[in-house]
């Protein structure tokens, strides 16, 4: 844990993407190639699942919960465009690296750095795999997609936000509680770990935070958690790599530049798409379409000037969808395989 603290806070300082997991698994690995004294227990992907879970759902307001159903149109052509994705360039992605079915879909999954790799991993994927790529898919979301926006859509002009997110504040005798929502999460996600279901401990933690925050406004995950979590998932992964494991990754550069190049046209397709039928503008399109992360995609909305509500609700539709949906499809379609 304290290598892994140590370079994802670095990495964090650094502003590297997906800083805090990215520098923990890489923490984890030097140590263990170094030492083979890298070891975390299964508790801990259980932790990192409940929490990530629990951050998921505490970031649900009632706005998003009503402007939900008025976005079906968007939200079915965004990610039944990236469903699809994923099943094709999961196909690919074994083809050309040989890694086994279930590890190549999730490599392809359009969700979360700090999710997704942990997911993987319970679901039997080589968690290892996962993260590099969801690493370099993340890498151009954020580093080289907000450029190729602006330059696509530079003769647009800049709309003022009409609609912005509805913070909801509680009333003043309810205050978020951070011991409550962790209680909650903590019961829901033990309950989904014993349900059986696959991803159940993520799922059932989102929803007994999310059923929290709507009913009673009391959900809250601060941001430290979070970190938690990121370095839980990091050293998790991370300890299962050693020199050979690591020298089978150099196996993956044709599938990340195909993972890369995949998504930035999925990128150009589907904003299309939500131009003609849905009336969005191309930035706000492109932005949506955006393979990174959904905190990500609300910050980087705002440095180039789009801040709408619809925005921010498609993407938390598509991340709620991909971390509860996605890994189910999955599985079936690794099952018939």
């Amino acid at each position: 844990m304290a290598a892994a603290s140590a370079v994802g806070y670095l990495f964090m300082k650094k502003k590297v993407p997906g800083g805090v997991m990215v520098g923990a698994l890489v923490g984890t690995v030097v140590l263990n190639i170094g030492t083979g004294l890298a070891y975390m227990p299964a508790a801990a992907r259980t932790i990192a699942q409940i929490t990530a879970g629990a951050f998921i759902g505490a970031s649900i307001r009632r706005s998003d919960v009503r402007r939900m159903p008025k976005l079906a149109k968007p939200a079915a052509i965004l990610l039944c465009s990236m469903l699809i994705l994923n099943l094709v360039l999961g196909v690919s992605i074994h083809a050309t690296s040989g890694l086994d079915w279930m590890t190549s879909f999730f490599c392809a999954v359009p969700g979360g750095m700090s999710d997704t790799p942990i997911i993987a991993a319970e679901m039997g994927a080589d968690g290892a795999a996962v993260a590099f790529m969801q690493f370099f898919r993340l890498l151009g979301g954020v580093g080289a997609f907000p450029a190729i926006i602006m330059a696509a859509t530079r003769h647009e002009e800049t709309v003022e936000p009409s609609e912005l997110r509805e913070e909801e504040a509680a009333p003043a005798a309810v205050r978020p509680s951070v011991p409550a929502t962790v209680i909650v999460a903590s019961l829901c996600g033990i309950a989904g770990k014993v349900s059986g279901i696959p991803v159940g401990t993520l799922i059932f933690s989102m929803a007994g935070t999310a059923a929290l925050g709507l009913a009673t406004g009391r959900a809250v995950i601060p941001m430290y958690l979070k970190r938690i979590a990121q370095v839980l998932s990091g050293a998790y992964i991370g300890s299962s790599i050693g020199l050979q494991e690591l020298l089978d990754l150099r196996h993956l550069v044709l599938p990340v530049c195909l993972l890369v190049a995949a998504y930035l046209l999925n990128c150009f397709f589907v904003s299309a798409m939500l131009h003609r039928f849905c009336g969005m503008t191309r930035r706000e399109a492109m932005l949506v379409s955006t393979p990174a992360g959904a905190t990500d995609m609300a910050l980087i909305s705002g440095d180039l000037g789009i801040s709408s509500l619809d925005l921010n609700v498609l993407q938390i539709i598509r991340m709620i969808t991909v971390v509860t949906i996605f890994p189910q499809i999955i599985r079936l379609v690794v099952m018939f395989i």
